[in-house]
């Protein structure tokens, strides 16, 4: 439910799909997991073809621009767990060259010292800790020797000190009250966000400094010492959310300082500036009486020449998926401006230009995610344009940036993108997994454009099974994203995944219906407390529309979706008229009253359906309630797949249970497939190959008949 960005994401997945070895730890452990020469069979993309993949993640410059360092994760099916090593090449591509070979994973790669020394986290020394190499991988040494993992860090510009991310211990154990119970596993709660995402909270980050000598890190000191609140924000925070002022004398940071029910139920996070030499610490969120940011405020990043921070801000208190906009701040005059007011949707990551009148951003518009600039005036000029994805953006060197780039048909490589006179010249500098996709048949993904209920036009992006013909006709599934509020733009996914639905013979019709950004505010806006409105309309129309085609098996339609998807799978399920032959219902809310309850970010419930189902005296809340999918239960006559991990916390897995025992019961041919072990994704490789199996045994089960 929860829009984050891929960075975000990525993080999340290394963490709970690497397994690490610590000393001693036998030969089976330390099995070394590398990038797979994998033979292709008749050129089609299969799960365990998709699991072959290398992952790129994060990387970095070097100070002149001439190296990038830069991860790879790769997973084996067998071993249920993924590696993760740090990469160097040239800023053109060449010399490419695998720097770490040990069975640790090795993450977060930062150029320090001039460019002699990489630093980078591992868990060679048994907890993950700072250490640093040569640029061709030799003389690695340990810098850290925290007392417990370090989960992120970022070096001072000057290098005299460091912050480190660690977590501290957040309330109170059954041990701590009763020592006598220490073998007692009982919680008590006595407020709200004991949960989170995947989690009992019982820890949170905190940012830490020490100093650097050169040769080690000192001992840590936790600058929000005696603070119950964390920095970053779980779940998905990490270092970006932290930053050095260019003169080494403050950090700015990201928190929400709330705790409880009021964490609960307020999005307003705030960019806090720590005095390194006072130990004091001014929020520069609540400065200025006539603006008080009061939504999300993250990611804030100091220009080159120090003058500004600038920070990506939402406006609104309690609303997680409002336009992320790019505030800059002025240290010396405390003026607070947004840069990006022109550019109706949101700012996914940022950077500074080298003038520090300059920022670099990528934003959703159309289906595509593409990089952008804004100066200090605020005028927005798109630099990108084609059928992808732009992920991340940094500078490079001069006129020339670092990003990230995907799309529904490849999965993420480094390019260049130059900036120049007549247009943006975009270079390929990595070519993780050509080897596998040299030998796959991949199928054509085009827009079309559909005419809604109420007259507007509404993208869907129609992936076509390879080596399409017209002249037959194909089964067709309905893709339903999740968010609710997050794009269908040429977003790639290792489970979602529009290729491999093509590869097994179906067509693919995804849409950008009402709530998604993109669009303009208006567009994005309208689902919030009318989930059973114009967006499920617009799902309609967009199959509809594609079953006119005589290629489309309008006799087989099937209709898939996780989270909010879930929840129109569900809803769906009750109000198709007998459109679909299958559903396929993941991580979805089917009892909205049960939901609200269960949910550990009151925020999104209390914003998106008005409030608590018994304020009864609030129209909205009446009409969303009365939208909730186990409403409509005695409509239900199509065969459903219910799909749920029993670690999510943002939707119980009672939901997924409750939907397929009401199957059940009605006499409606049901599947139910539980992960003990996984949350609102499935991110083990063997659990994501058993989802695969199941999701295309039920639909050709009931699609290819």
């Amino acid at each position: 439910m929860k829009k984050t960005t891929l960075m975000s994401i990525s993080t999340a997945i290394m963490l709970a799909t690497s397994a690490v070895a610590s000393p001693g730890a036998s030969d089976t452990q330390k099995a070394i997991i590398g990038k797979h020469q994998i033979e292709v069979k008749d050129g089609k993309l299969t799960p365990e073809v998709l699991w072959a993949m290398g992952r790129i993640g994060s990387y970095s410059v070097s100070p002149d621009g001439s190296k990038i360092a830069y991860t790879v994760a790769y997973y084996s099916v067998k071993e249920n767990k993924g590696h993760h090593v740090i990469y160097v090449m040239n800023a053109d591509g060449s010399n490419n060259v695998q720097l770490t070979t040990t069975a640790y994973n090795e993450v977060e790669p930062i150029w320090i010292k001039g460019g002699s020394k990489i630093a980078f986290l591992t868990a060679a020394s048994g907890s993950n800790q700072v250490w640093e190499m040569n640029p061709d991988g030799t003389e690695r040494k340990q810098l850290s020797f925290y007392d417990g993992d370090v989960e992120g860090f970022k070096f001072s510009p000057d290098e005299k000190q460091i912050v480190l991310i660690a977590q501290i211990k957040f309330g109170q154990r059954t041990v701590d009250r009763y020592p006598d119970l220490d073998k007692a596993q009982g919680f008590v709660v006595e407020d709200l966000m004991y949960k989170h995402w995947d989690e009992w909270v019982t820890t949170i980050p905190h940012p830490f400094l020490a100093s650097f000598d050169g040769d080690k890190v000192g001992v840590a000191k936790d600058i929000m010492e005696g603070e119950p609140y964390e920095a970053p924000l779980k779940p998905f925070g990490g270092i970006e959310q932290i930053d050095w002022s260019r003169d080494s004398k403050k950090i700015a940071y990201t928190s929400r300082k709330k705790t409880g029910l009021a964490y609960s139920i307020s999005t307003d996070s705030d960019i806090y500036l720590y005095d390194i030499e006072s130990k004091t610490t001014r929020n520069l969120c609540k400065e200025d009486s006539q603006d008080k940011n009061m939504g999300y405020d993250t990611n804030p990043r100091f220009s080159l020449d120090g003058k500004y921070i600038a920070w990506q801000s939402m406006e609104r208190d309690g609303y997680e998926s409002d336009r992320n906009r790019l505030c800059l701040f002025d240290l010396a005059t405390g003026k607070k401006q947004y840069l990006t007011e022109s550019f109706e949707s949101g700012v996914d990551h940022f950077c500074w230009a080298k003038d520090s009148k300059t920022l670099y951003f990528t934003g959703v518009w159309h289906g595509t995610t593409m990089v952008y600039s804004t100066n200090l005036q605020g005028n927005v000029k798109k630099l990108t344009d084609g059928d992808y994805d732009y992920a991340s953006v940094e500078l490079l060197s001069g006129n020339k940036l670092l990003t990230k780039r995907h799309s529904i048909s490849r999965p993420d490589e480094l390019y260049t993108v130059e900036l120049k006179k007549k247009g943006a010249e975009i270079t390929q500098l990595t070519t993780e997994n050509n080897h596998i996709f040299d030998q796959l048949n991949i199928a054509k993904v085009e827009p079309r454009w559909t005419k809604t209920v109420d007259g507007k036009d509404m993208l869907s992006w129609i992936v076509y099974p390879p080596n399409f013909d017209p002249n037959k006709k194909y089964p067709t599934l309905l893709f339903c994203i999740g968010g609710p509020q997050s794009p269908v733009s040429q977003f790639w996914s290792y489970r979602w995944n529009f290729q491999i639905m093509a590869a097994h013979g179906y067509i693919v019709v995804a849409p950008n219906r009402r709530g998604l950004p993109g669009f303009g505010m208006e567009w994005l806006e309208n689902i919030s407390t009318n989930y059973s409105g114009l967006c499920m309309d617009d799902y309609l129309s967009a199959i509809d529309d594609m079953a006119k085609e005589p290629y489309v098996d309008e006799k087989n339609l099937g209709c898939v979706g996780a989270s909010f998807g879930g929840y129109s799978a569900y809803w769906l399920a009750g109000n198709h008229n007998k459109r679909f032959s299958a559903f396929i219902a993941h991580d979805g809310f089917f009892n909205m009253e049960q939901q609200m309850l269960e949910t550990e970010e009151l925020w999104f419930t209390n914003w998106d359906l008005g409030g608590a189902y018994w304020e009864k005296e609030k129209p909205e809340v009446v009409r969303s309630f009365a939208a909730s999918p186990h409403k409509f239960v005695d409509k239900w006559d199509t065969p459903i797949l219910c799909i749920h991990g029993e670690k999510d916390y943002r939707i119980l897995a009672s939901q997924g249970m409750a939907a397929f025992n009401a199957a059940v019961i009605r006499g409606v041919p049901a599947e139910l497939l539980l992960f003990p072990d996984e949350n609102h994704w499935v991110l083990k490789p063997q659990n994501g190959i058993l989802w695969q199996r199941r999701f295309f045994n039920w639909l050709d089960k009931w699609l290819k008949k």
